[in-house]
């Protein structure tokens, strides 16, 4: 393939503005990971403390799914208010009110002192996490030209990885205070002020509004149009595998390592399981979700998901039984990045391909749509499924179960179109 020259370079002609559009929508989304990571580094001291039970108690574990399971409950009902609200009111002021959410709710868990109280600001900082992505996925496709759009969109959601990172640093660092972690959780609070000054309403979005204005994130139109709710229906299941398998596969590469470490009598297991998947399978994630864009330029998006769900569904058994078999530590480490890059990649393209499914006047609402209602659809993986079989089973067989859904990722995309090239609908 001919090398690109300076002139055809994909970022060639974004502006300031633009870089500043992807800057502060990616902030938004980094720490909207964070808010939605803390809860998995600090789970393992806050549960027993709460609960008054010792951390081997098998309530502790059942709790652990339960809570993500209203995490992705309030993520969806979060997501359907405040995108059909961006594309009513507009990106600016709904992206400063999901931040102001997730921020404030974060910091409060700080003073929980049960379990019930946990279980409400979770669902309430999942409502801004929910509300926050569908904002920020739309504001940068709308802004970037089309020749940048799904490396921008990559990038933006990519950043989450930082997020990820944070969170386990906070994790290691505030070691088993657990709540100086959740006041840490306040200061994306302050990028909201940001926010409101910088960002412009997109061109698209203003012409919109005057000729859509009664149409605007409208579900009656979403649901009620046979191209837009078959786009929406299949984007939703198609995010429901992704999330599903994140929650239920992906961060289970924490109790792996965990496992894995105890099998081998090592003496660190709580903060060596932790780096396992907070830093070094996350950066493979990060890589996966970087190349996700420039791959879906060359292959389109539709063969890019593809190949990524069936690595991951590959992967999955591999990193569950070889190290174990072996007793090797080493080779996990060197396996946890390639199934984060695959399973986790396939995040990235939602950012890149829900804003390009759905016209500007309902863009937000539909990819909000699609994203929130997976996790919605994925919470009964979480709250029955996901704790049954990791309650019954050995982890390693339960996790290999699960990796399973990855299979259904396929399925959906025979039912989703190509937008590779074309311009984003009006």
């Amino acid at each position: 393939m001919r090398a690109e020259s300076p002139s055809t370079k994909w970022y060639a002609g974004v502006t300031r503005y633009q870089w500043l559009v992807l800057i502060v929508a990616s902030l938004g989304w980094i720490f909207d990971a964070f808010e939605g990571q803390l809860y998995n580094i600090t789970r393992a001291d806050m549960l027993p403390e709460l609960l008054r039970v010792e951390a081997a108690d098998p309530v502790v574990k059942l709790w652990g799914e339960r809570f993500l399971g209203i995490f992705l409950i309030g993520g969806t009902l979060g997501g359907w208010i405040f995108s059909s609200l961006a594309d009513r009111w507009g990106r600016n002021p709904v992206m400063a009110m999901t931040i102001l959410c997730y921020s404030l709710f974060s910091g409060l868990t700080a003073f929980a002192t049960e379990v019930w109280q946990v279980g409400v600001l979770r669902f309430l900082v999942a409502m801004g996490v929910g509300g926050e992505w569908a904002v920020g996925a739309a504001l940068v496709a709308e802004v970037f030209p089309k020749q940048a759009r799904e490396r921008a969109s990559g990038i933006f959601h990519a950043t989450s990885v930082a997020g990820l990172w944070l969170a386990a640093a906070a994790g290691l660092m505030v070691g088993t205070q657990w709540r100086t972690a959740y006041l840490i959780g306040v200061v994306p609070a302050l990028l909201v002020l940001w926010v409101r000054i910088s960002i412009k309403e997109p061109e698209s979005w203003k012409q919109a509004k005057e000729t859509k204005a009664e149409r605007m994130g409208s579900f009656s139109e979403l649901l009620g149009t046979p191209l837009w709710r078959s786009r929406a229906i299949f984007g939703a299941l198609l995010a429901m595998v992704g999330l599903a398998t994140f929650w239920g596969v992906v961060v289970a590469g924490q109790d792996i390592a965990a496992d894995l470490l105890k099998r081998l009598g090592d003496p660190d297991v709580a903060s060596k399981s932790k780096v396992a998947f907070g830093f070094i399978q996350t950066a493979g994630a990060g890589l996966g979700m970087l190349a996700f864009g420039p791959l879906s330029a060359r292959w389109g998006r539709r063969r890019t998901f593809a190949i990524m769900h069936l690595a991951a569904l590959i992967m999955t058994p591999i990193i569950c039984w070889l190290p174990s078999y072996l007793m090797s530590y080493g080779l996990l480490l060197c396996l946890l990045p390639l199934f984060g890059f695959f399973a986790q990649g396939i995040h990235a393209g939602y950012a890149v391909y829900f804003p390009e499914l759905f016209p500007t006047h309902l863009r937000a609402t539909g990819a909000g749509f699609c994203f929130n209602t997976g996790r919605i659809l994925a919470a009964p993986v979480l709250i029955w499924l996901s704790a049954y079989m990791k309650s019954t089973f050995d982890l390693r067989l339960a996790i290999t179960y699960l990796g399973g859904l990855f299979l259904f990722g396929l399925v959906f995309l025979a039912f989703l179109p190509e937008t590779k090239g074309q311009d984003l609908p009006e």
